[in-house]
């Protein structure tokens, strides 16, 4: 079963976005990938949030840049979290514009907003979501984790090493 929708305004988001897609890959979690933008196809974007959560979608991870409506939007229309990638695009102001746009939305209209251009982490986050619910992938996600602290270790003690042998 699909469990996280990742949509994004554009086919240039895409190699961001593919990032989600990997980690999710990675951690066995179920997704599908489209795109849908907020200015261009509004009609396909209230359809796709509309119906998310009743084809058994849990989130929704949208990628967006410049303006970045894409994120917002689909919150005020879903029931489901929405997780906002800000994309630094071609048109940007240096990727604030997105960034903002993301971040600042009105009281009652959450976004859980990642950082720019992170996609890795949107995916974890979705992730982290579903795992608060499913033991199956909160195990994976401890253990993703714990990959995470031995890599740290062995790098420090890679440099320590080096650094008593100079």
């Amino acid at each position: 079963m699909i469990e996280v929708g990742i949509i994004m305004g554009s086919n240039s988001d895409l190699p961001i976005m593919q990032e989600t897609a990997d980690i999710l890959k990675e951690l066995g979690i179920v997704f599908e990938m489209t795109v849908v933008s907020a200015h261009r196809t509004p009609e396909r974007m209230f359809d796709y949030g509309k119906s998310a959560h009743k084809r058994g979608l849990k989130v929704i991870v949208a990628g967006a840049g410049g303006a970045a409506h894409l994120p917002g939007m689909m919150a005020s229309i879903t029931p489901l979290p929405v997780v906002g990638v800000p994309i630094k695009s071609s048109n940007s102001i240096d990727g604030w514009d997105s960034i903002l746009s993301i971040l600042q939305m009105p009281g009652g209209i959450p976004v859980a907003t990642v950082a720019l251009n992170g996609g890795k982490n949107a995916g974890i986050l979705a992730a982290s979501i579903i795992g608060s619910s499913n033991s199956e992938v909160l195990e994976r996600i401890i253990e993703y984790k714990q990959t995470l602290k031995e890599k740290v270790l062995r790098t420090a003690k890679e440099m320590e090493e080096n650094a008593l042998n100079q």
